[in-house]
């Protein structure tokens, strides 16, 4: 595969690094590996405070409900993690969208069948392949003050992605979603069963609940989400 070579990560090339992995279906955690040593220490360390920034800024309860439908049956906290390094992997097209609008998810690969999760985790296994230690242990906050604020320049969130929805909410917000990921049965089910997918009683909960404006999509019926 004829590919730039990179030697600097920046907000624009770790995308490029991201797609490049994915063209390795064999292997491309080892594909990105060997590309992140080969840059060394300061770079490693760079693709792994991206990688953090995006997967931060995806923490939004409105993706977190996408997770939830995608999951098939709700998202735990380690789950949305894994769903976050997943997004990343998907690439800056996918991720941007899902930002604006998470129902535009309906449109990427099979969440179940099509991860590339690990990808954003290369940076720090190159690190500490390299320094003998782990990211964490070297973190720098200004360096991740600093690339928050150029980053987040390209990012715009969608209407009501700060909401956390329940079940029952989810048809209306994510109809494509839920069109794909769950039958209407099912859906009935969930509302039924625990129609909440949150800790109602939790003071964060609570207090997005009642200060978030939801997504003002047109209200839809049970039956509409399939």
């Amino acid at each position: 595969m004829n590919v730039p070579h990179i030697t600097e990560v920046n907000k624009d090339t770790f995308w490029t690094l991201i797609d490049q992995a994915k063209e390795h279906p064999g292997g491309p955690s080892e594909w990105l590996m060997e590309q992140l040593v080969s840059m060394g220490p300061e770079q490693a360390k760079k693709f792994d405070t991206i990688a953090r920034v995006y997967m931060d800024a995806a923490y939004r309860y409105g993706l977190w409900t996408a997770a939830s439908v995608m999951e098939r049956n709700g998202c735990s906290d380690d789950g949305f993690i894994d769903f976050r390094a997943w997004l990343v992997g998907q690439g800056r097209e996918v991720y941007l969208s899902a930002l604006k609008n998470p129902d535009s998810l309906a449109n990427a690969p099979s969440y179940q069948d099509f991860r590339f999760e690990v990808l954003p985790y290369m940076g720090d296994h190159a690190y500490e392949e390299l320094a003998g230690r782990d990211t964490f242990q070297d973190f720098d906050p200004a360096e991740y003050r600093m690339l928050a604020a150029e980053i987040k320049k390209d990012i715009r969130y969608g209407n009501g992605i700060g909401y956390p929805y329940t079940w029952s909410e989810a048809a209306s917000y994510l109809p494509k979603l839920c069109a794909k990921y769950l039958t209407s049965e099912e859906l009935e089910h969930h509302i039924q069963q625990h129609n909440d997918t949150w800790n109602l009683t939790s003071p964060e909960i609570k207090l997005a609940r009642a200060t978030v404006q939801k997504s003002k999509k047109r209200t839809k019926s049970r039956g509409d989400c399939r």
